[in-house]
């Protein structure tokens, strides 16, 4: 009788070794997939917000300041409101004799097209043909100084008073003009003298000025 065991025994022995690779096989693959590196995730890129760009162009603090030039230059352009020479026709009023003296109003009127002011003591001197000044500057008589407003066409007046030379005595010329200049002004107003002789010099030969005031005179 034949022994048929030990092939058997080697078949089943095969069999389990099979197996066994088999199973050290599927742990190897199941080991190298859990430990191989995961995949590295690719950068996130963030694209600019066009809004936060422009919003910060036009904060406060990105906005230029204003400049005080502007203001500056519109506070140099302002005027006082003086009127001017160019401004102001002068005259000389008629005589007003009163007790020895001889008065007269010397009136300044507005011909320009906007209101001026005048205020205080108009400069005057007598001169004769040539230009020369006849006599000292007149003086000013005392009084309250107070700013006259000219609409166009309005006047103000001053008083021109001296004593009459034939009862002072004074020393005299006849003026060919009297030169008026307005307050605060440096060029005058020529206007020509018609009433005769005025002291300038010697003894009572003072001339007084007053102060403008409104109108043409008394």
């Amino acid at each position: 009788m034949a022994n048929t065991s030990r092939p058997v025994r080697r078949t089943a022995l095969l069999a389990s070794a099979a197996a066994l690779l088999g199973l050290v096989g599927a742990c190897g693959i199941e080991s190298s997939t859990s430990t191989a590196p995961r995949p590295t995730q690719a950068p996130r890129t963030t694209t600019p917000d066009p809004g936060a760009a422009t919003g910060a162009a036009t904060t406060p603090a990105a906005t230029a300041a204003p400049s005080d030039t502007a203001g500056s230059a519109s506070a140099s352009a302002r005027t006082d409101g003086r009127c001017r020479t160019g401004e102001l026709r002068a005259e000389v009023g008629r005589v007003d004799p009163g007790a020895g003296q001889r008065n007269f109003p010397i009136v300044l009127t507005n011909t320009s097209d906007r209101t001026c002011t005048v205020r205080g003591y108009p400069g005057a001197a007598f001169v004769d043909a040539s230009g020369g000044q006849l006599g000292p500057d007149p003086v000013r008589a005392p009084s309250s100084p107070g700013t006259v407003t000219l609409a166009p066409g309005k006047s103000a007046w001053a008083g021109l008073s001296f004593s009459s030379p034939q009862i002072s005595g004074a020393r005299t010329a006849t003026p060919a003009a009297l030169l008026v200049t307005p307050p605060d002004e440096h060029d005058p107003i020529r206007v020509a003298w018609t009433a005769g002789e005025v002291p300038v010099g010697g003894d009572e030969s003072s001339v007084k000025v007053t102060a403008l005031e409104p109108g043409t005179g008394p």
